[in-house]
């Protein structure tokens, strides 16, 4: 998982806790997560990705008197373990934004009733949306992520790649229109080109429109680049592609960058996503974009406590720390403003991709579940040639009907 990106630089006192410094920003959110209050003498329970993490939270205790129970666990697997059994699992933990709508549907979640201000108010728009499901708060936003387009600047310069027609013709990009996974790359080409998936806030069952001009332009699209020269069919070997240098950029997140920055060493670049013609002119190529929050387990008996620790670990001061320490970027507007944020490459590019020009949140509804195959199906086969230009529509009536039968 743009924006002019925004400047700014927040002046920042340096206060050293449990061993590490870390900028405390001006923030509205933060004097309430370092303070004791009802909540004290409480114990919860913490399941995070990492333990960078941990010298934070002994310096929440030391300020709260809340104690809490460190758990490194899989963020990616928070839903299955919070329903195996909720009474037992974490009363506050990791989980990617898209689990939302079936951690609501299931009472799972516990709905941010006391810092719905303090995290609307420091954090970008599009993570509010990621963390809000049917009108209400549910989470805590500490990062976000899109993919972006890493480059090899010895064979394509920073103009060469601002649009697909001469990223394309100067160079060679390795993708995966006929492999498995596609849809999770280039779906956004619908929306690129105007249409919507699940509405225009991804909670609408009965507002995916792919089957339209815009929708028949984009299959158009995708079945001329298998003829493309510059377009490389590449799935688990597009990292090997650029090492050798048959490829000489590649679509991925934030997650692939070590391994990019080992493929092309001092060659190594980034960039947004460039624009592209559908054939009605210049539209900016478009990403899902995912946030990273905390959530409260809705069979909590701390809620003060679990919500006063998710809330202190997406302060602007911890996203601050994490970012330093583990290059997740934040949520935060503040932070998003830093210097050393700024003139990160990576970091600023996804800043730039999380604007609405550029990303599309990644719908939460339950139903996505559903759509992923069928959807990576019609791309696999309209890039291999396998469906006609005559029955475009028609596969798009069956993806949109199909996707939209849990409303009927």
């Amino acid at each position: 998982m743009n924006n002019s990106v925004k400047a700014g630089i927040v002046v920042a006192a340096v206060v050293v806790a449990g061993g590490l410094g870390y900028a405390v920003l001006g923030n509205k959110g933060d004097h309430k997560s370092a303070t004791k209050d009802d909540a004290s003498g409480q114990t919860v329970k913490l399941w995070v990705d990492n333990k960078e993490y941990k010298p934070l939270v002994e310096q929440f205790t030391k300020d709260t008197g809340i104690k809490v129970k460190f758990t490194v666990a899989e963020s990616a697997n928070a839903q299955a373990d919070l329903k195996k059994d909720p009474s037992a699992a974490a009363d506050v933990f990791m989980f990617p934004h898209d689990q939302l709508g079936q951690m609501v549907q299931a009472g799972l979640v516990y709905e941010n009733t006391k810092y719905a201000d303090d995290i609307k108010s420091r954090s970008i728009d599009s993570a509010v949306q990621g963390a809000s499901y049917d009108g209400k708060l549910y989470g805590y936003p500490y990062g976000i992520e899109t993919q972006v387009l890493y480059y090899n600047k010895a064979k394509l310069s920073a103009d060469d790649v601002k649009t697909w027609e001469s990223l394309t013709s100067k160079g060679k990009l390795a993708t995966n229109f006929g492999a498995a996974g596609a849809n999770y790359n280039f779906i956004p080409l619908f929306m690129s080109n105007g249409d919507n998936l699940y509405g225009a806030n991804g909670e609408d069952l009965k507002g995916t429109n792919f089957n339209n001009a815009a929708g028949v332009q984009v299959l158009n699209w995708v079945a001329k680049q298998k003829s493309n020269p510059g377009v490389v069919q590449a799935s688990d070997d597009a990292l090997s592609k650029l090492s050798s240098g048959k490829a000489d950029a590649f679509l991925s997140g934030p997650w692939s960058s070590v391994d990019v920055k080992k493929a092309l060493g001092k060659n190594y670049a980034v960039a947004p996503y460039p624009t592209i013609d559908f054939g009605s002119g210049a539209k900016q190529q478009k990403a899902f974009l995912g946030v990273k929050l905390f959530g409260v387990n809705a069979q909590t008996k701390n809620a003060l406590a679990a919500m006063k620790l998710a809330d202190y670990l997406t302060s602007d001061k911890v996203q601050k720390k994490i970012f330093s320490e583990l290059g997740y970027v934040p949520a935060s507007k503040a932070v998003q403003s830093e210097a050393d944020v700024q003139k990160d490459p990576l970091a600023s590019t996804v800043i730039t991709m999380s604007d609405t020009n550029h990303s599309v949140v990644m719908p939460k509804l339950p139903e996505m579940v559903t759509f992923w195959g069928p959807a990576d199906a019609l791309l696999n086969d309209t890039y291999k040639g396998k469906i006609a230009a005559n029955d475009y529509q028609t596969k798009l009536d069956k993806l949109v009907s199909d996707t939209s039968k849990a409303a009927q």
